[in-house]
């Protein structure tokens, strides 16, 4: 897999299986498998104390949430006009991605099976 972080031109910061989509000799778009926006936010502590700093802003919390919803895709076409840069994730975004595809890959789908919600 060869996992990247895609800033598009929406602003969006993608994270997926990127490769590139040819079309004579010429890069003409990029497949992104199992895309998912990476959220992130600042953490925010309200305190009394007059002497509390909030923390640094590499201090971040941040999520993967799958790019696009309502479908069952898992392979997106992106146009290459769409791509302002890819680069390579920091390692700890990287594992939380592999970590959450791997684990949705290896789940198997029992929605036949009923559900016991007093457990």
């Amino acid at each position: 897999m060869s996992t990247k972080l895609a800033l598009l031109k929406s602003g969006d910061n993608i994270i997926a299986d990127i490769k590139e989509l040819v079309s004579e000799e010429k890069v003409c778009g990029y497949l992104f498998g199992k895309p998912h926006v990476v959220e992130y936010r600042v953490p925010v502590v309200l305190s009394e104390d007059k002497d509390y700093k909030q923390p640094a802003t590499r201090d971040l919390e941040v999520a993967l949430v799958p790019w696009i919803l309502f479908t069952e895709e898992e392979k997106v076409p992106v146009r290459s006009d769409w791509i302002v840069t890819i680069v390579e994730p920091t390692p700890a975004v990287k594992e939380m991605y592999e970590e959450k595809v791997n684990v949705q890959s290896n789940q198997t789908d029992n929605s036949d099976e009923p559900t016991n919600l007093s457990e």
